[in-house]
């Protein structure tokens, strides 16, 4: 087992026993991966992560290009500057902080007919 498949089993076992004894579902993991290089994001999708969230689209468009065909998912976290509506739309999956309209206008005219919805 690889050291990222260690970790992120280790972890999901703590946070499935937490959401046990708590009588909770049992949450989805999103991994931050701000800052990391693509291969480092990389040995964590094969290590079984799918969800990876993101602070800046400038950085995160790198990773997702580069990944592009694993079947990840790409959370938007950070602040969404207007002029980055356009690549947000199209590269991620979901854009958790949307903070005015006109950010939802921008992001809804952006999205690619063939992404039914804007997540």
């Amino acid at each position: 087992m690889n050291p990222a498949s260690a970790v992120l089993s280790a972890l999901r076992e703590e946070v499935e026993n937490a959401a046990r004894r708590a009588g909770r579902p049992v949450p989805r993991l999103l991994a931050v991966s701000k800052t990391q290089p693509a291969e480092a994001v990389a040995r964590l999708a094969d290590a079984g992560q799918r969800a990876f969230g993101e602070n800046y689209v400038q950085e995160a468009l790198g990773k997702i290009r580069a990944l592009s065909g694993r079947g990840l998912e790409w959370h938007l976290i950070g602040h969404l500057q207007s002029n980055k509506a356009r690549e947000a739309a199209q590269y991620f999956d979901w854009v958790q902080t949307v903070d005015r309209p006109k950010l939802v206008a921008a992001l809804a005219a952006h999205r690619p007919p063939e992404l039914t919805a804007l997540n």
